[in-house]
């Protein structure tokens, strides 16, 4: 049995997703899943981020590798979906014969196990979204199906995220990929659905709605009267204006209506119609089919660079339509945390879980730009290290993520390491202090996680500063586990002093702790400055009005 922790309501986990949901997700606690799991693409997954406001330039690192691969992990978690029993044994074993030791074989085990945790702590009233690639959509479906119920299938979705795809000139041999799937289930026959409708377009409108009330100005259409299926289905037959037929309405309402004006006959002996106002109509239901959404162009406002950001209008529709206020959303691969910003956006509580200290950071950013600084209150960040102890152990087991986590604790932003490219440099912030917005510079941060601290790591670190100069660098921060030794503390001092723009003057190099940092010191710089070191994302606002939501909600 799972370990149960009582979680606070909005919840930010670093971490493996399995073992979060093992030991800290209660049964039955979660109202709505969305899931974006990163698929088999035989590359490394890059995040880009924008250097500088206005320009194109950009750095990219690999922020974890594409591990779909078959062996002993992945073997080890086809071993754990087999001890799940039931369908999913079955469907495992069936998707064993059938693909044998394969990377497809490796992504399904990882993603079993996984799933099955994810029914578990899903309310009886819950619905999950599963967002994939048409290459593995088939096998993720049967795979929802043996834990899910087949019954429980609601709707396989196509959202078209991109306009045209054409490899023509590199001879490729095939029809455009410009579609993804995301498959939406239910936990039981008993699930929460709020309405969502579209505006009708201007074709539709012009085709349909053509007549204008001249005392009103109201727009309408005729509406056919006529009662499908006839008098086999029940529809009372009578006269109307003349006209004998099967009717929609029961004769009382249908006189009812004639005394409102609602019933039109364009002339004698024709069949009367029922006058349908515009101003009366939501708009067309949503469909299977989501091709209004556009994916998030190079030059969007809401673009962070990372390589899987989905649109925030695609999680708007699925929160909007399968949760109500109050209830708990979780995103088990949170990635840049589009999820979680669009649950706070929509006052939703929820969770967010993700296995790189790079996102963690990244979501922290983005919620802190959306919704102000105070919004760090409103959520906690478990799975960090608190302590020096902590620290110590994730740089003994991760040097990577002790890397990421470190540079986060300053709001820095990594750097991309190929051999031989970083220079020195492991971290960059960047800001600007001057009246004129693109004069950005740089703050070019260094993390030595060991013990063997000397003065040449100073020196290092100022000729870093020197000779990045030309790219805007001002200043360096050296972050450390130890303690810096006083002939560095003494080197450093004489490297100088930054004066910004204001006249405040800070210094050129920087010591800092790991330990002083979880005090809460911070970096000394400019009291008037914009952090631009993440490409910001927008201050929120309500789901734009593209799509009306008719739900139980209070508003």
């Amino acid at each position: 049995m799972p370990i149960m922790v009582n979680a606070p309501d909005n919840t930010l986990y670093y971490g493996d997703n399995l073992d979060v949901l093992h030991e800290h997700i209660a049964d039955e606690s979660v109202d709505l899943i969305y899931l974006d799991p990163p698929f088999n693409s035989n590359a490394d997954y890059n995040v880009l981020f924008a250097e500088k406001s206005g320009e194109k330039a950009h750095a990219q690192f690999k922020a974890f590798g594409d591990t779909w691969t078959w062996d002993t992990e992945a073997a080890a978690n086809f071993q754990l979906a087999l001890e799940s029993g039931g369908q999913v044994a079955t469907a495992m074993l069936a998707f064993k014969t059938f693909l044998g030791p394969s990377d497809m074989l490796a992504y399904l085990s990882n993603m079993a196990p996984r799933l099955v945790e994810l029914r578990r702590v899903l309310k009886p009233t819950g619905s999950i979204y599963l967002h994939c690639d048409p290459t593995a959509s088939h096998y993720l479906k049967l795979l929802m199906d043996a834990i899910f119920g087949p019954a429980n299938f609601k709707s396989e979705i196509i959202w078209k995220r991109s306009s045209a795809h054409s490899d023509a000139k590199q001879g490729r041999m095939q029809h455009g990929r410009i579609h993804d799937i995301i498959l939406f289930y239910t936990k039981s026959e008993h699930w929460k659905w709020n309405w969502l409708y579209t505006p009708y377009d201007e074709a539709y409108l012009k085709a349909f709605y053509k007549h204008t009330e001249p005392e009103t100005g109201r727009v309408y259409r005729l509406d056919n009267l006529i009662g499908p299926g006839g008098g086999a289905k029940g529809n009372p037959r009578y006269e109307v204006m003349g006209v004998t037929r099967y009717w929609r309405y029961s004769k009382e309402r249908m006189n009812q209506l004639i005394a409102e004006g609602r019933i039109v006959q364009t002339k004698p002996g024709a069949v009367p119609a029922y006058k349908r106002y515009l101003d009366e109509m939501f708009g067309v239901p949503i469909q299977d089919l989501w091709t209004d959404i556009r994916p998030i162009g190079a030059q969007a406002a809401e673009r962070l660079g990372y390589p899987t950001q989905k649109p925030e209008a695609l999680l708007e529709r699925i929160i909007a339509a399968s949760s109500n206020k109050g209830d708990v959303v979780l995103d088990p691969f949170c990635g840049c945390g589009t999820t979680v910003a669009v649950a706070q956006k929509l006052k939703r509580r929820w969770i967010g879980i993700d296995i790189t200290h790079l996102a963690v950071n990244l979501i922290k950013v983005r919620l802190q730009n959306a919704f102000g600084p105070n919004v760090g209150k409103t959520y906690r960040v478990l799975g960090e290290p608190t302590s020096l102890p902590d620290a110590a152990q994730l740089a003994k087991e991760d040097p990577w993520q002790f890397q990421w986590w470190a540079l986060g604790l300053i709001g820095a932003r990594p750097v991309e390491k190929k051999k031989g490219a970083d220079k020195g440099i492991d971290g960059r912030l960047f800001f600007h202090d001057e009246s004129e917005a693109a004069n950005f510079k740089q703050v070019m941060v260094s993390v030595k996680a060991g013990q063997n601290l000397s003065v040449p790591m100073v020196r290092d670190l100022v000729g870093v500063v020197e000779r990045e100069k030309s790219s805007g660098a001002v200043m360096g921060v050296l972050i450390s586990m130890e303690p810096p030794t006083k002939p560095m503390r003494q080197e450093a001092a004489g490297a100088g002093f930054y004066k910004s723009a204001q006249g405040t003057t800070h210094p050129k190099i920087q010591l800092l702790t790991i330990e002083e940092l979880l005090q809460g010191k911070a970096v000394d710089m400019p009291p008037w400055r914009d952090i631009r070191t993440f490409k910001k994302a927008p201050k929120s606002s309500r789901a734009d009005d593209k799509q009306m939501v008719l739900s139980n909600e209070d508003e």
